[in-house]
């Protein structure tokens, strides 16, 4: 089978919830942290969210800052998930009124004004992932028998 780079396989391994991941030439495991019954043998599902926003945020960055000739020597992004309840939610579609939120803080080293720095905070919410996840996603799965 040819590697495609956009293309992700996960299939199950040992283990209650191991899963052995494969993008491209790239394999690694993925698991539940052994507080949810885990082996913690691998990032589970939400950690691998956010490594995606927080490195497509931290690229994006980079790469605006080296086309503007803006000297950034370095982003650190630290990134947490959480769901909280919502008072009064008057687009909220799911039963409990719960959002999920994810909270980014970002680490900018580099000799910047702040100018600089406020601008490079609004080219991180333009990071592809960062409006993949602001978008309304639909999921199509189909069954592909062997």
């Amino acid at each position: 089978m040819a590697t495609n780079p956009s293309l992700v396989s996960v299939e199950t391994a040992s283990g209650k919830f191991q899963q052995t991941v494969r993008v491209g030439k790239h394999v690694f495991p993925a698991d539940e942290p052994v507080s949810f019954g885990g082996e913690d043998s691998g990032p589970s599902p939400y950690d691998l969210l956010l490594a995606a926003l927080g490195t497509c945020t931290s690229m994006t960055m980079k790469m605006y800052a080296d086309r503007k000739g803006i000297p950034l020597e370095g982003v650190h992004i630290e990134l947490e998930h959480s769901r909280e309840h919502v008072e009064d939610c008057s687009t909220c579609s799911n039963d409990d009124n719960r959002i999920d939120v994810i909270d980014r803080a970002i680490t900018i080293t580099g000799n910047l004004s702040d100018e600089q720095r406020q601008k490079l905070l609004e080219i991180a919410d333009k990071c592809p992932v960062h409006r993949t996840l602001e978008n309304r996603i639909d999921i199509h799965s189909t069954e592909v028998r062997p």
